[in-house]
């Protein structure tokens, strides 16, 4: 879909362009468009380089060191960024910690986090999911006991993605046994670095890659000071976070470019004869997509505008978590039946240099596979239609 920009749009819409030619590393977006893996050095070189030019959060007020975008700028920004191949940025800390830590963080929280979270000085994880405790996430079981100035945590998350690289971690933790589990819950940060008893594990996914973790609390001791907001109300810390993460993980920009790629791929790739983009079959996917891709982008942009006055994005959000990640898994879907045999072996098995055909089909299952935790993480899709039913629908 192309948006109408006015002549304002479209000075901003260059001037991230230009600064993104500029900026951003050839070999670094090479990799993000040919979906090898991302160091966590280079997503820290573009995060610090989009600090030092004042777009790194561009979802912060403004006086906390958000750029003070209107939502067409955030959704032009993510658009190009997207387009250009650059690596995502990291969530855990700009899109979900820092939220909660501005709404409901004391002053001090907020002057020692907030600049390190801006600076790339910290790398965070989300610690909410456990053994028993994903979608219904208020039955978790980590507990936290007060003892003086510290809380004593024990218990386990999993699912931490990139776990394996953060020096902190935000967590739900129980607090009271006694009371309706939502009630008993609370949200604390916590030093993995230098904190004695944190011990992760990694979990190795389907496509063969270490992304994601189980984390391990044996009598790791939090001073009180890292509570955020009150104890035994971190439920609404929790739902204020998920309310972020699930509009995120929408992905347009990044869905615009696969399919934008997925379209050149059957323009220049032939069957029969004849390019893939030419059979009918082919020609009905590609518009299918690009019709889904549409009424997410334009959902995307009447939540990101009604929360522009410093709300938070309702249950409208549980709608771009499903529309969004379902778009994804089925331009990755289309990807792997594009590239048909080619798909079976994962890149890291040898199978000879000529094996892999189109280039394009190296990495074709190992995106397939691993977009298939989309319509389940931040929140199955299941759930999400819950949400929408109740608060939207009204039943």
């Amino acid at each position: 879909m192309d948006i109408q920009y006015n002549e304002a749009e479209l000075a901003f819409r260059d001037e991230v362009r230009a600064f993104v030619a500029e900026k951003l590393p050839k070999e670094i977006s090479d990799k993000v468009k040919s979906s090898e893996h991302v160091s966590p050095e280079d997503m820290i070189t573009w995060q610090r380089a989009l600090y030092e030019k004042g777009w790194l959060a561009i979802n912060w007020p403004e006086k906390h060191g958000g750029p003070g975008w209107s939502p067409i700028q955030k959704h032009i920004f993510e658009e190009e960024t997207a387009e250009a191949g650059a690596p995502r940025i990291l969530p855990f800390g700009l899109n979900m910690v820092a939220p909660v830590i501005i709404k409901f963080g004391t002053q001090e929280q907020k002057d020692y986090y907030l600049p390190r979270i801006l600076k790339s000085e910290d790398w965070w994880a989300q610690g909410y999911s456990e053994p028993g405790a994903g979608s219904d996430l208020a039955s978790l079981k980590c507990r936290a006991e007060r003892d003086g100035d510290h809380y004593i945590v024990n218990g386990q998350k999993t699912w931490t993605t990139l776990g394996q690289h953060a020096n902190m971690i935000f967590v739900l933790v129980r607090t009271d046994t006694t009371v309706k589990k939502q009630e008993g819950i609370s949200f604390l940060l916590v030093d993995m670095e230098n904190t004695p008893g944190v011990t992760v594990r990694p979990l190795i996914t389907l496509d063969g890659a270490h992304e994601v973790n189980e984390v391990f609390f044996d009598n790791v001791k939090v001073p009180v000071e890292n509570l955020v907001g009150e104890e035994n109300k971190g439920w609404t810390c929790a739902k204020y976070l998920l309310t972020f993460e699930r509009t995120g993980i929408a992905g347009v920009g990044i869905s615009k470019a696969a399919l934008e790629h997925l379209k050149q791929i059957a323009r220049n790739e032939q069957a029969e004869g004849k390019p893939l983009i030419e059979h009918p079959r082919v020609a009905e996917r590609l518009v299918e997509l690009e019709l889904e891709l549409m009424a997410v982008e334009m959902t995307n942009l009447r939540v990101v505008s009604a929360a522009e006055a410093g709300g938070v994005p309702g249950a409208e959000s549980s709608f771009l978590k499903v529309m969004g990640t379902e778009v994804r898994q089925k331009i990755s879907d289309l990807y792997r039946e594009l590239a048909g045999p080619y798909a079976l072996p994962f890149p890291d098995l040898d199978v000879g240099e000529d094996a892999f055909g189109p280039e394009f089909s190296a990495s074709a299952s190992s995106t397939y596979f691993n977009l298939r935790k989309l319509s389940i993480f931040g929140g199955s899709n299941e759930i999400q239609k819950n949400i929408i039913s109740k608060a939207i629908l009204g039943l």
